[in-house]
């Protein structure tokens, strides 16, 4: 039996604050933590972008893309990656869109607030040129949609959004809200995600963009000093309970429930995130010193924060782009690589240059030893 949207109870009349309020100390102190951390980092755009890449990956991994980070900056990096099926490579397209999208609302943001005309922005670079270009971006949806599994109709499906002549009512009322001083930043910031899943507003891309609001969100209230917050690794860690608690809150008004577990992912996150900023950053300063040592140029610090944006690269890239004199250039490369800072990942053949990783901190992103 679907679950249909709860029209006319958002925003929810009462929460039980009993509940949450154990929850919203400690999540408020991690996401604090981590802010303290991001703040103290110079140029975090830079040194942090293997975890917006990586945060891009598993948003799109909840909604059923396979490609990794490596895939991604590979890709990337080689303009295209030979012998990728047609399906990864179109995976790939959606994490680069993601990032793209992202970069475009947080250049908006600093001009308009968080708003109805800033989704659609972002939905349309989120959607263009990939597989849901043909699902109306930047638009919302005119026809009904509806969620379960492949090729179910309306009645097998587990949830059935709002019907799409209320939309734009119902979006407007999520924009109000996002607007207004409430009890509390990050409970808002719960009900908002849950209120814009709920919707569905668009046909496709509706669980990226819900994701990506969190760091706008937190951003735009001076919760944290970078729209640069990591919610997806949790969620898709715990994907199950994650579409159940969304389902809860229209099957059973249950938004305190949400609430808890969405606060608990902001914690868990924001105690995850800290720790991998705080281990790049410390990787950074260590590399300052070595490669400066190893190095002995005065383009050292500039080689390295071009390596951290790029840390997967091709050899001819960093010669061309990286704004160092070609002699200088040349020589780095080559210093780095036999300091086993620099690992090849495909050795030059003819006259395509090698690919190169940055291993260390290709693993802090993702946690693991991968690379």
């Amino acid at each position: 039996m679907a679950v249909h949207y709860h029209l006319g109870h958002f925003p929810p009349a009462e929460l039980d604050w009993p509940q949450l309020i154990p929850l919203l100390g400690p999540a408020s102190a991690a996401v604090a933590r981590y802010d303290g951390t991001l703040a103290a980092i110079p140029n975090a755009a830079v040194l942090l972008s293997p975890l917006t890449t990586q945060e891009a990956v598993l948003s799109s991994r909840i909604e059923g893309t396979q490609a990794t980070m490596g895939e991604v900056l590979e890709f990337e990096a080689e303009g295209d990656t030979p012998g990728l099926s047609d399906e990864r490579r179109a995976d790939i397209y959606e994490v680069l869109n993601y990032r793209a999208a992202m970069r475009m609302a947080e250049k908006m943001l600093a001009d308009i607030p968080l708003s109805q005309r800033l989704i659609r922005e972002a939905h349309k670079v989120l959607l263009s040129g990939v597989r849901g270009q043909s699902k109306a971006p930047g638009e919302y949806r005119r026809i009904p949609n509806w969620i379960g599994p492949a090729g179910c109709t309306i009645e097998q499906a587990r949830f059935v959004p709002i019907s799409a002549d209320k939309l734009p009512d119902a979006m407007g009322t999520w924009e109000k809200f996002a607007h207004e001083d409430a009890a509390d930043r990050l409970v808002q910031l719960a009900l908002l995600h849950a209120e814009f899943e709920a919707l569905h507003p668009f046909l496709d891309g509706n669980g990226r963009l819900g994701r990506m609001l969190v760091p706008l969100f937190l951003w735009q209230n001076g919760v944290i000093h970078r729209p640069m917050f990591y919610v997806s690794a949790f969620l898709e860690a715990n994907r199950d309970e994650y579409y159940e608690r969304l389902l809860a809150v229209s099957r059973d008004g249950d938004w305190t429930g949400w609430s808890k577990f969405f606060l608990s992912a902001l914690k868990a996150q924001a105690e995850e995130n800290q720790q991998k900023a705080g281990a790049i950053l410390s990787l950074y300063e260590r590399m300052k010193r070595e490669v400066a040592d190893l190095t002995r140029s005065q383009y050292a610090i500039h080689a390295l924060d071009w390596i951290f944006e790029r840390p997967i690269f091709k050899s001819s890239d960093f010669v061309a782009s990286a704004g160092i004199p070609e002699p200088t250039a040349k020589r780095i490369v080559p210093a780095l690589r036999e300091a086993g800072i620099l690992r090849v990942m495909l050795e030059a053949s003819g006259r395509r240059a090698a690919t190169l990783c940055f291993p260390a901190l290709l693993n802090i992103a993702e946690g693991r030893e991968a690379f």
